[in-house]
């Protein structure tokens, strides 16, 4: 996926109200089954997407490596995280394959 479709289509996920962001967030969304891809930043600390990766493959939910950093992130949804849940199904499939 092309860097302004990235853009795009997390800026609409997130204003929708589909995009759960940071670490706990994250995790309590995994534990509700609400979270249907895990979004990760190329510069997250390796424990901490270890840690949500092994929740993750639990619950069976697909995980992404985005190719931005958390700065860049925090760019295009406002807030300075390593680590986001989109927890609708649609929005998933347009950020699941390569991205880049």
């Amino acid at each position: 996926m092309e860097g302004n479709k990235l853009a795009g289509t997390l800026s609409m996920c997130k204003r929708a109200g589909k995009l759960v962001i940071g670490f706990d967030m994250v995790k309590e969304s995994l534990h509700k089954k609400n979270a249907q891809l895990i979004l990760f930043t190329e510069d997250l600390s390796p424990k901490t997407e270890q840690d949500i990766r092994f929740l993750a493959e639990q619950k069976n939910v697909p995980c992404q490596k985005l190719p931005v950093t958390m700065d860049e992130l925090w760019y295009l949804i406002g807030k300075r995280v390593g680590v986001a849940a989109v927890t609708d199904a649609g929005f998933a499939g347009k950020l699941t394959g390569p991205i880049g």
